[in-house]
């Protein structure tokens, strides 16, 4: 077991970037250009298990790697930033249990409040991308709007995975790391 704390948080954020990459690598693509993908879920499962900044950080790493990688580098400062905003959405969520997470309803509700917004930030990003190119603010809101459908897929995903595999992951990780590491909405 590792003692120190500030060891043990770089290793869950190396961890949990690591696994936000590899579940934005397990992709489908959608007729509009978009992709459905596991790393909304792993975002989400990173604020919930270690806490917002650690979490939020984990996801904007792991979008920024898989960005880079992938060929979206102009796309990887807007993410790692689309993190941190939807990842306080979700210690927001939080907040509203009183930190205190108990069954599967709540878990659904943070996932509601993070998938809202998720579609909100993307709908923003795709609305300045269509207007940077040229479109007029009722053209490039509509053609942003297309895209959602891949995003809104995203959100349901990562409402039912996260809802089914919380609370083991939460037992795992409070066995594996004890209670010392666990975020404040965790401790009882």
């Amino acid at each position: 077991m590792i003692k120190n704390s500030r060891l043990r948080s770089i290793i869950l954020v190396a961890l949990f970037a690591a696994l936000t990459v590899i579940g934005t690598n397990i992709r489908i693509p959608m007729p509009t250009g978009a992709f459905v993908h596991l790393g909304n879920a792993v975002l989400l499962l990173a604020v919930l298990l270690i806490g917002y900044k650690r979490g939020a950080l984990a996801g904007g790493l792991g979008f920024f790697i898989f960005d880079i990688l992938s060929g979206y580098a102009t796309e990887a400062p807007y993410f790692l930033l689309e993190s941190f905003i939807v990842g306080g959405a979700a210690a927001l969520a939080i907040l509203f249990f009183k930190k205190n997470l108990t069954n599967v309803w709540q878990v659904m509700g943070v996932g509601v409040v993070t998938g809202i917004a998720k579609l909100i930030m993307t709908q923003l990003k795709n609305t300045v991308t269509f207007l940077i190119a040229g479109s007029s603010l009722p053209v490039a809101f509509t053609s942003a709007a297309t895209k959602l459908p891949a995003s809104l897929i995203n959100v349901i995903m990562t409402i039912v995975i996260v809802s089914l595999v919380y609370f083991p992951l939460k037992k795992i990780m409070g066995t594996v790391l004890g209670s010392s590491d666990r975020p404040a909405h965790d401790s009882k």
